[in-house]
């Protein structure tokens, strides 16, 4: 009883913490950088699950490990947020970056099939098409076909892909790994990956208001910390492919957090589309 409420309560807190973290980004970024706020972000994680770590006596894995927990954490982490963070410092709305990463699934069933040999059953492969047309149906709708609009979605299929390739590396090679000594390295890996990027073609802009310090701290601990540590906990427990179909609601969240955050509404196809989405990712775990 208790692994099921598990099974539904770990998706459930991932969906809320995970969508609204691209709320979160936006919040954020009229007072800083894009990749000033990513430094500070993933070095105060690190920073944080450091302690948690010497708290809980966890030791550091091998040199081996280290090097593959970097890899998954620079792919799903750095990758992914750089992406997502740039294209909405550009403009493109938060709900329709979620929804582009909402194409991770068919995405992962693909390539998990020759990564990880993992086969797609037939109502499972059903449920993700279903779930890709529900993505595809809000996309178009609010699609911005300006160059700036085409650059910004470049950015956010930058980042899923970042996301999709490092969830199947997590997969294959830190399966293992402990959320608190695995999560520091990702962290502090993609910190210096964000700051060598920012002093080569950034700089470093930060404006301390309460506004910003909020959305650092949210996006420091309930989304680089909590929400991550239960997507490694949940690959670890199945097939990344079935992992993956979550991220199909995560447009939901980030849409239900930016109608309550900056009023933004609902249209009946978006709504449509939503529900398609969600059918899908009920078929999809059939």
């Amino acid at each position: 009883m208790i692994e099921k409420i598990k099974h539904l309560v770990f998706p459930f807190l991932f969906v809320a913490l995970y969508g609204s973290g691209f709320v979160g980004a936006k919040y954020g970024l009229p007072y800083s950088t894009p990749l000033s706020f990513l430094t500070l972000r993933f070095f105060l994680a690190g920073l944080i699950l450091l302690f948690i770590m010497k708290y809980m006596k966890v030791n550091l894995p091998s040199i081996k490990d280290i090097f593959h927990i970097s890899i998954a954490g620079i792919l799903t982490v750095a990758v992914f947020s750089i992406g997502i963070f740039i294209s909405i410092d550009m403009g493109l709305s938060p709900a329709l970056s979620a929804m582009i990463i909402a194409l991770q699934p068919i995405l992962v069933a693909v390539l998990a099939k020759s990564f990880l040999s993992e086969d797609t059953g037939i109502i499972q492969a059903f449920g993700l098409l279903v779930g890709l047309v529900g993505v595809m149906l809000v996309l178009v709708n609010n699609m911005d076909i300006t160059t700036a609009g085409l650059y910004s979605i470049a950015l956010s299929v930058f980042g899923l892909l970042g996301l999709s390739l490092g969830n199947l590396y997590q997969k294959k090679f830190c399966e293992n790994m402990n959320i608190f000594s695995g999560g520091a390295i990702q962290s502090i890996a993609s910190g210096f990956v964000c700051l060598i990027l920012m002093l080569m073609f950034d700089s470093y802009e930060v404006v301390w208001t309460s506004e910003f310090i909020y959305a650092l701290l949210f996006m420091t601990i309930g989304v680089s910390i909590g929400a991550l540590s239960l997507l490694y906990i949940m690959i670890r427990r199945a097939e990344v492919s079935k992992v993956a179909s979550i991220f199909y609601l995560i447009p939901v969240s980030a849409a239900i957090s930016g109608y309550f955050i900056y009023g933004e509404t609902f249209e009946l196809i978006t709504i449509l589309g939503i529900a398609i989405v969600a059918l899908g990712v009920y078929l999809s775990n059939y």
